[in-house]
């Protein structure tokens, strides 16, 4: 028998918690899922709860180990949302609610702290150039914990003055845990304050002095695979698991998700599509493209990092097609009853909705009768930003019908996917084999349309919607030796399936990618007069 291990997967609207077997390959063996809430609060704040977290956390973990020996499990880990704020007191106790990663009260904040004077990609020049001297990146988002904890300092004094320590998301959990506050590298890079110069990687007092953050606020920085405690007693009983048991650092979700679909290699691409998706290439060494908005974040793997290109909107788009597109017309629905409700009406009786999408899609032609979606349904980051960017159908005609649109939604998508790789293409080496992975993988039609869009093998693995709980488990691994290092990891992860690009396919594609490459130039303007 293997070793066993449990990962959590500690999203935006809920947490999976995974039990895995370590054996030859790393196998799922049991999951179990619950949602919690996200509190929209006045002025752009988003909130979450904390004992809501550890609430879910208890009810899926004892029901994954029904039937399994606590005694049995090797380590925990975790695969958290990032660039959230926990504040923390000396006894490891929340004082108020965690601010999540979209939070976007602190205006002032970063006005005052960054963003007065003479700007460059929305920092002060003089203090710009500093800050990317010593991290490689700058905290120049609304968004970013820095603006957070000084909002906290602004505006809820009483609570500042009991602060001991501002951790992300997953390092707050560990803390009721283990009764021991840390940050891995990669979440303490998210905090951007993080010096990356080599030999001198770790907090930077003179980014935390030119943005005012109190050094003595920042938790110990441990490795990812380091066993940072055992498992309390009062945590152990609440979760049904055994007193000290092993608890590692884990990671982030930008961090693991490569790691779980097998990308650990220089040169190793992967692409995600969740709600939001990217291409990241594993490098060992920091590299920027400021006009295309990617950067090398600090990943798991000491000296590699992850040239990281987000989109926004990638499965976004998917479901707004569900909502928006399919519901109404092409009888996915009849008097709102699911499609497996109603296998009558079917030639076949699908077992979800999205497969029967997949089916519409897979039915019409590539390139989808010329027609062309932007999938910018929330703005667009990169290959270029612009929060004014919008979704739209282009080159409609009277013999246009919805299942064109349909596949032109997934084909916007993965031409997305395509320009961001090539533009990573231009600064570093990627892979000509591409691991495909999150919630979007798990059509075969999608992956086929990546493969010819992108003219590259596309590979998926067992599970892709798990792979960031995979990358967990793998941190466990690594940690306890069952995983020789990271470079070993891949083989602990094949290939599930494999899509090879259709050549046919390659001339409508090129023709249309060369097209849809052109929309946002051709539109920027008209985009700024009606949303900016």
């Amino acid at each position: 028998m293997g070793k066993l291990v449990i990962a959590y997967d500690i999203g935006t609207t809920g947490v999976k918690t995974c039990l895995f077997e370590i054996d030859k390959t790393i196998v799922l063996k049991a999951s179990a899922s619950c949602g919690y809430g996200l509190y929209m609060v006045e002025n752009g704040g988003a909130e979450q709860d904390f004992d809501e977290w550890w609430d879910a956390m208890v009810k899926t973990t004892r029901e994954i180990m029904a039937d399994v020996d606590p005694k049995l499990i090797e380590g925990i880990s975790f695969c958290s949302q990032m660039q959230g704020l926990v504040a923390l007191d000396k006894d490891c106790n929340v004082i108020r609610r965690p601010m999540s990663y979209m939070d976007q009260r602190a205006k002032e904040e970063i006005k005052k702290g960054i963003a007065n004077g003479i700007q460059i990609a929305g920092a002060n020049v003089f203090k710009l150039l500093p800050y990317l001297y010593y991290t490689g990146a700058v905290s120049c988002s609304v968004k970013d914990p820095i603006w957070k904890y000084k909002w906290i300092e602004a505006h809820e004094p009483e609570n500042f003055s009991r602060l001991y320590k501002a951790v992300d998301v997953k390092e707050s959990i560990i803390a009721r845990m283990t009764g021991r506050i840390i940050m891995t590298p990669d979440s303490a890079f998210g905090q951007l304050l993080y010096d990356t110069r080599k030999g001198h990687e770790g907090w930077c007092e003179p980014v935390c002095k030119l943005v005012d953050v109190n050094p003595s606020h920042l938790a110990e920085i441990v490795p990812c695979t380091e066993v940072v405690g055992g498992l309390k007693k009062d945590a152990a009983e609440a979760l049904g698991l055994a007193e000290g048991t092993p608890v590692f650092g884990g990671g982030g979700d930008a961090t693991l998700i490569g790691v779980g679909a097998g990308a650990v290699l220089p040169g190793d691409t992967h692409i995600y599509s969740g709600t939001s998706g990217w291409v990241s290439t594993v490098v060992e060494k920091q590299t920027v493209d400021t006009g295309a908005m990617i950067a090398a974040i600090v990943g798991a793997q000491a000296g590699r990092y992850n040239y990281f290109a987000e989109h926004e909107t990638s499965g976004k788009c998917l479901e707004w097609v569900k909502n928006h597109l399919a519901l109404d017309e092409i009888g996915v629905y009849l008097e709102k009853k699911d499609v497996t409700e109603c296998p009558e009406n079917f030639e076949e009786a699908f077992t979800s909705l999205y497969d029967y999408l997949s089916k519409v899609i897979k039915e019409t032609p590539a390139g989808s009768n010329g027609v062309l979606f932007t999938p910018w349904l929330h703005g667009n980051r990169c290959p270029f930003e612009d929060p004014n960017a919008a979704g739209m159908f282009f080159n409609i005609s009277l013999e246009t019908g919805k299942r064109d649109m349909l596949r032109a939604v997934i084909e916007g998508v993965c031409f997305q996917n395509r320009w961001m790789y090539e533009q990573e293409a231009k600064k570093v080496k990627v892979s000509d084999t591409v691991r495909f992975v999150g919630g979007g993988a798990l059509s075969d039609v999608t992956c086929q349309i990546l493969a010819d869009v992108l003219g590259k093998r596309v590979e998926t693995v067992a599970n892709p919607q798990n792979v960031g709980a995979v990358g967990a488990a793998a941190i466990i691994g690594v940690g306890i030796g069952a995983i020789e290092s990271f470079d070993k990891v891949k083989d602990f992860i094949p290939a599930a399936k494999t899509f090879e690009p259709n050549p046919e396919n390659k001339a409508v594609y090129d023709k249309n990618f060369e097209v849809f490459k052109t929309l946002y130039k051709n539109n920027k303007k008209a985009f700024a007069a009606l949303n900016a």
